[in-house]
């Protein structure tokens, strides 16, 4: 059969991401232009490679082997054109960055803002998530996560100084309840709670004591993944909730939330930009730390 490379690509890319939407958004095409480029492969071939249903994609025994044969060949072409950007030295193209929702520092509308201001050639797709995965199997240049659950075997640049977390509540919940003096006073209160996703058991609160740290399975009476709706029950008086101190310091310093038990929240290392360890990194992600290091 005639060699297409651009039908081999778009292959790789629906194998990747296991849904035609989501391959079409990644390559910039229709979904429609995703699923003729297949289909056409598949009759040049004389066998299918997916199996389509109204919710799903996923590959046939054909499909399975042909994408564990091309893979390795394709991560290999994409890291060589990346590198190939490196002989122009201009910052330019996509950076795709996988973000947690509470690096407060990083997702600030002028640090973006003003990287974008500088580079105008280089356009930032950002998935903000607290889900953990490879950030290289997924196709993102970088991500920004908490220093302790980054890999070890990926180059990490601090986007700002220690961080901590905090119990906070509204001073309205603080003068119709005796707030804790201790963690373990907590399941006695309402606390608002948050969770990475549906199917996740609520986030353990962590605090330390005497220097050993501990983690308090608090009951919420309000669990959610979205930090800002959280943010928004306490300063009703709902209850009390935890989080990184920055989500919460302006509202501390306007008097909506007071923190309480602080002697038991103790600073540690936060957050940080990390990439995977290549001899270089391409000047459009090059760029960005740059542009990190001198903010700080």
């Amino acid at each position: 059969m005639q060699l297409d490379l651009n039908a081999v690509a778009v292959f790789a890319v629906v194998a990747e991401e296991r849904n035609f939407r989501a391959a079409a958004d990644r390559l910039g095409v229709t979904r429609s232009a995703v699923s003729q480029t297949i289909r056409r492969m598949e009759e040049n071939l004389g066998a299918a490679l997916v199996q389509r249903t109204t919710r799903s994609v996923s590959l046939t025994e054909a499909g399975e082997r042909l994408f564990a044969e091309i893979a390795p060949a394709v991560a290999d072409i994409r890291t060589a054109l990346d590198e190939a950007t490196l002989l122009t030295g201009r910052p330019r193209g996509r950076l795709r960055l996988a973000v947690s929702s509470i690096a407060e520092h990083f997702l600030s509308g002028p640090f973006l803002a003003g990287f974008a201001a500088a580079h105008p050639e280089v356009s930032l797709d950002i998935t903000v998530t607290d889900e953990e995965f490879d950030i290289v199997a997924e196709g993102f240049d970088a991500g920004v996560r908490l220093g302790e659950v980054i890999e070890q075997d990926m180059i990490a640049v601090a986007v700002a100084g220690d961080e901590r977390q905090l119990a906070v509540c509204a001073p309205s919940y603080r003068d119709r309840f005796d707030v804790p003096s201790h963690p373990a006073e907590l399941a006695s209160h309402s606390c608002i709670g948050w969770r990475p996703s549906p199917k996740a058991a609520p986030y353990r609160w962590e605090f330390a004591e005497a220097g050993k740290e501990f983690r308090v399975a608090v009951p919420p009476r309000f669990t959610t993944n979205d930090m800002a709706l959280m943010i928004k029950l306490a300063v009703a008086g709902a209850g009390i909730t935890f989080g990184m101190e920055q989500s919460f310091r302006p509202l501390i310093e306007r008097g909506e939330l007071v923190p309480i038990l602080e002697e038991f929240c103790p600073y540690f290392a936060g957050f940080y930009l990390y990439y995977p360890s290549r001899r270089n990194a391409p000047p459009k992600l090059r760029a960005l730390i740059e542009h990190l290091q001198r903010q700080r």
